[in-house]
C-alpha cells in the first residue's frame, strides 16, 4: 500500500490547526470571563459619556479672529516690478547671433591680445669705469726716474712717472703727500699718501 503524498499530508495538517484554532476561538468567546470583562467595559464607557456631560463637557467653538492693524506689514511695491520686467530696460547681449543653430558656441573663439606695452629705451652705453687706488708713496734708484707706489685691487705695483697704470690713465708726478694723475680726455686727479680713493677713468 502506497503512502499518502506531502501534499496531502501538508493539506491535511492545515486543515486541522484551523479547526483547533476555530476551537480555541469559539471557547474564548464563550468565556464567562470574556463576558465579565466586555460588559465592564461597556459600562465604564458609558459612565465617562455620563460624567462628561454633567460637568458641562461641550465642543470647541471656533471664530474668526480679530484683524490687528499693528500688526500689517508693508505692502510689496507690486507697480515697480512692472519697470523691472519691461522690454526697454532688458539688458542687451553684447553681439546678436547672426543664426539661430544650437551648435555655435563662443568659447573657442580665441581672445584679442592686450596691448604690448612700450618698450622701455635701453640705457646709453657707459662711457667711464670706476678703478679704486691707493698712493704709497715713490722711491728713485741713482739718477733714474722716480717710481710711484700704487696699490691697485690689492695689488701693488710701481710705475714709473710718465708710465701708464691702466688703459688711458698715466702718472704725471710722484711727490712725498700726493700723487698726480691725468687721462686721454686731459682730466687730472691728485691721489693723497695712503688714502684709498675711487676714480673714474675714460673708456675711450
Amino acid at each position: 500500500m502506497k503512502s499518502a503524498s506531502p501534499c496531502v499530508r501538508w493539506a491535511s495538517s492545515s486543515k486541522n490547526e484551523m479547526t483547533r484554532s476555530v476551537a480555541k476561538l469559539s471557547e474564548t468567546l464563550r468565556s464567562r470571563w470574556f463576558s465579565i470583562g466586555l460588559h465592564v467595559a461597556l459600562w465604564l464607557l458609558l459612565l465617562l459619556a455620563a460624567m462628561g456631560s454633567g460637568l458641562g463637557g461641550h465642543a470647541l467653538h471656533f471664530f474668526e479672529a480679530t484683524a490687528n492693524p499693528a500688526s500689517v506689514t508693508t505692502p510689496v511695491p507690486v507697480a515697480k516690478l512692472q519697470v523691472l520686467f519691461a522690454a526697454a530696460g532688458a539688458a542687451k547681449p553684447a553681439s546678436a547671433p547672426t543664426n539661430l543653430n544650437l551648435f555655435t558656441t563662443a568659447y573657442f573663439v580665441p581672445r584679442t591680445a592686450p596691448p604690448t606695452p612700450p618698450a622701455t629705451p635701453a640705457p646709453p652705453p657707459p662711457t667711464t669705469w670706476k678703478l679704486e687706488l691707493t698712493y704709497q708713496g715713490f722711491y728713485r734708484t741713482g739718477d733714474g726716474p722716480k717710481y710711484a707706489l700704487i696699490r691697485m685691487r690689492d695689488k701693488l705695483f710701481s710705475i714709473p712717472v710718465g708710465g701708464m697704470v691702466t688703459t688711458n690713465l698715466f702718472v704725471v708726478d710722484a711727490a712725498m703727500q700726493s700723487l698726480t694723475l691725468t687721462n686721454t680726455a686731459a682730466q687730472t686727479n691728485l691721489l693723497g699718501l695712503n688714502a684709498r680713493q675711487v676714480i673714474e677713468v675714460p673708456l675711450k
